[in-house]
């Protein structure tokens, strides 16, 4: 079942697709223009993985990592599909990153690998921007890098796990203005989605809502003010939003 939140009317709602728009849980019909789209869970604590695609490091002149590259994020960066991310005046390379995110569904420890996708709540989709300008290293992707308002789109719809018995065989699509620029699938992950589950809850417990993004293929190009991004995953959908200018961040 796909299923996202959207706020409407002053109000939090739990939504469906609909060949009108969107159908909220009271059975109103809204265009999708009419709400205002939310990340399609109450986010916990989110794990991003870095150069989780062979090509991607590779694209990035940078060699396999013998365990998984692994930082957080905090709640402000999240927004949902059709949201507004903030470009600054002074960077030279910003570019997104469609990911596959795993969401938890049971608190999880020390699972081995075999059981993790038990623990799987379903999927969504994640457009992780990072400015490449303010990347100190790949092995502290400081705060002004990967934790700015904003910078992480999730969504639209979360998709329960029984229904994406392919997780392991998706394929991804970002497109710039219309355009593809990135195209790839999740069979190419260096570290699969039950082997990050274990990886994590082996250090640390993992709890409902908790959230993993699994890293972007290759094929990131830069990013403009007015550009609309679009990411595709499969049968996940596809995670529309648009980048914005100092000046005009403010006024959405």
């Amino acid at each position: 079942m796909k299923r996202a939140r959207v706020a409407y009317a002053g109000a939090i709602h739990v939504a469906y697709p609909d060949a009108r728009g969107v159908r909220l849980a009271d059975g109103r019909i809204c265009r999708e223009d009419e709400v205002v789209w939310l990340p399609p869970i109450a986010v916990g604590t989110l794990f991003a993985l870095g150069l989780n695609y062979a090509e991607h490091a590779k694209e990035l002149s940078f060699a396999k990592q013998k365990q998984p590259l692994v930082f957080m994020k905090g709640p402000n960066a999240f927004i949902g599909h059709r949201g507004v991310t903030r470009r600054p005046d002074d960077v030279v390379n910003m570019h997104y990153e469609c990911e596959l995110a795993v969401v938890i569904g049971r608190p999880t420890k020390a699972v081995a690998v075999a059981d993790a996708m038990q623990h799987v709540a379903g999927f969504t989709i994640a457009n992780d921007y990072t400015i490449r300008d303010y990347l100190e290293n790949y092995y502290r992707p400081n705060l002004r890098t990967k934790n700015r308002d904003g910078a992480t789109v999730l969504g639209p719809w979360f998709v329960d796990a029984q229904d994406v018995p392919d997780y392991d065989a998706l394929e991804l699509r970002t497109c710039v203005n219309g355009q593809e620029t990135q195209h790839g699938n999740t069979r190419d992950m260096v570290t699969k989605v039950p082997e990050l589950v274990a990886y994590l809850s082996s250090f640390m417990t993992l709890a409902p809502g908790d959230v993993i993004l699994t890293g972007t293929p290759k094929g990131v190009v830069n990013v403009n003010v007015g550009d609309e991004i679009t990411c595709e995953i499969g049968q996940l959908g596809r995670l529309v939003n648009t980048i914005a200018s100092d000046a005009d961040f403010g006024r959405y």
